[in-house]
């Protein structure tokens, strides 16, 4: 069969194939269509539980083994599976990641939402649509490309007919946009890992959707072409939860305490996964106690029991985990305890939006618990932050004997991203000041449990199990030697010395200009970055990596 030539405005071309009519429309940019080249955003509208995400996951790994700069994210409902889901790509050669303020090729699969995907598509949008949802495609401005997913994933194999379709509009997409057949053999490998039946299913699948593209669609595919760019050796693509959880076991964890929340489970989960490959003894028994509580109350009293004890102990959850530890919180800062809590932020107040992200909990952590509460808060901007914040967070808050929040979202914890190698640990672990014997003790001049013998406003403590008398850890107003006082003058000197620890931790700089910005929003900032020395404008560029810091 002849591909469709493109005809003039208005003139339509009738195709069947698999008994489905196909209409092609001229688009607005015209028959001289210029081609547009690792740079796009691609939205792909489906529903939860159908087995998209594979699918999905697919095609951006196999834009990103050509080479490409590329992100996805996960718009996904908080119920099991029915609801609306998009999957949003984004390519580009400048390495933006934000999707942009429009889509350029939108995949129809949701009966649900076929009408407000339509609608928001912008003219020269290139629309691929199942025929089988037996719903129309009005868009005379809008290059239409039908495609009877459903049906062709059936004459695979009936019963995963649902399933299968996806990996059709991967196939049509391979030919859209000229993909590399090896980068996406790759990445079908990588997806099911050796299950071979699952790998030799979807390739017949893709095979499908391409060779129907080729058939049916010609050179009469829309402007957009992913090109093959150098290919970093070193790259891998992985999602925040999983890189914190991987520098949480470098980082020396001993007890990871947790209470199943969205978007943070998964970091716990990454640190249940990793643990007997990475963290085990001759035996072959893991290092690291695993206890999943029966709430988050139950999980933060346990890393702060770990932290007294000498352990590393830590816990993931999200912004209703954070309000409920509030006063196990206060506990840590004021009896100086060390821990680590992962905030991976999702949208608020109360339940909020469960599936959403957002970054309000950045105060409530810097001020977590009532009282005048000050925490260090270590906020990542990419993969590579995420592992090494993990890791260096245990460090920090030994040194500074206190709890330390890392702070992540749902948009950096659940997609997948680019990553070019970790910093891993290459020195020993930093205890803080820490008394192992009596001798050590007596070596300091009446010495006291908080009292600051330095002047930096951090004290020497002991460990339970060292042989030396125990020392009692208050959450009650005490004074330099850990004895119950509840005079004013005492509370005021103990609560300037705990503000000076966080204090002299902090960095400082200089600069003519800035543009401040934390968190993911590192990656959307090097577009404003951009404009900014378009315009010749001195400025500083600074990735606010521990909120004490500002």
């Amino acid at each position: 069969m002849e591909p469709p030539k493109r005809q003039e405005k208005g003139v339509e071309t009738a195709i069947h194939t698999y008994g489905v009519q196909h209409i092609q429309f001229q688009t607005q940019r015209g028959t001289g269509m210029d081609t547009i080249v690792n740079d796009f955003t691609l939205n792909i509208a489906t529903a939860n539980g159908t087995g998209s995400q594979s699918a999905n996951l697919i095609l951006m790994q196999t834009i990103a083994d050509m080479g490409v700069n590329v992100s996805g994210k996960n718009l996904f409902p908080s119920n099991i599976s029915g609801l609306p889901t998009w999957y949003i790509i984004r390519a580009s050669d400048a390495g933006y990641q934000a999707p942009g303020n429009r889509t350029h090729i939108q995949v129809l699969m949701n009966k649900a939402t076929w009408e407000a995907d339509i609608e928001a598509c912008e003219p020269g949008t290139v629309i691929i649509y199942n025929t089988d949802v037996k719903l129309p495609v009005v868009r005379d401005d809008c290059l239409v490309l039908a495609v009877p997913m459903t049906k062709m994933a059936r004459s695979i194999h009936p019963k995963l007919a649902r399933m299968i379709a996806n990996i059709i509009y991967v196939g049509v997409l391979a030919h859209l946009l000229n993909l590399d057949d090896d980068a996406i053999l790759s990445a079908l490998n990588k997806q099911f890992k050796g299950k071979q039946k699952a790998i030799e299913l979807n390739s017949t699948a893709l095979a499908l959707g391409r060779d129907f593209a080729a058939e049916n669609f010609g050179e009469e595919r829309g402007p957009y072409r992913v090109e093959a760019r150098d290919v970093d050796d070193d790259y891998f693509m992985i999602e925040g939860n999983e890189a914190i959880a991987l520098g949480a076991i470098y980082g020396g964890i001993t007890t990871l305490a947790w209470y199943p929340i969205t978007p943070s489970s998964s970091v716990a989960e990454g640190i249940i996964n990793w643990l007997p490959k990475l963290r085990h003894d001759e035996d072959g028994k893991t290092t690291c106690a695993v206890i999943q509580a029966e709430d988050e109350l139950a999980a933060v009293g346990m890393i702060i029991g770990t932290g007294f004890a000498g352990g590393r102990g830590m816990t993931a959850t999200s912004g209703p985990g954070i309000s409920l530890m509030s006063e196990f919180i206060g506990l840590a800062y004021f009896a100086e305890i060390p821990c680590v809590i992962w905030d991976v932020n999702r949208t608020g107040p109360s339940t909020g939006l469960p599936t959403r992200t957002q970054q309000g909990d950045l105060s409530m952590l810097y001020e977590a618990s009532h009282g005048d509460t000050q925490f260090p808060v270590l906020i990542p901007g990419n993969m590579e932050e995420c592992f090494e914040f993990s890791w260096r967070a245990f460090d920090i808050a030994e040194r500074l004997q206190t709890l330390v929040f890392g702070f992540s979202d749902l948009d950096l914890g659940m997609n997948k991203w680019k990553c070019s190698g970790f910093t891993y640990p290459d020195t020993p672990m930093d205890r803080g000041k820490v008394l192992h014997t009596q001798k050590e003790i007596d070596a300091i001049e009446n010495y006291g449990r908080y009292r600051d013998v330095d002047g930096d406003g951090i004290c020497y403590r002991t460990l339970p199990g060292s042989g030396i008398d125990p020392i009692l850890y208050r959450g009650t107003g005490k004074d330099e030697d850990g004895t119950y006082s509840e005079k004013p003058e005492v509370y005021h000197a103990n609560m300037e010395r705990l503000k000076r620890k966080i204090d002299n931790s902090r960095t400082s700089g200089n600069w003519n200009y800035l543009l401040w910005k934390y968190g993911k929003y590192d990656s959307r900032n090097r577009r404003y970055s951009r404009i900014y020395r378009h315009e010749s404008l001195t400025m500083q560029n600074t990735l606010t990596s521990s909120f004490a810091d500002c």
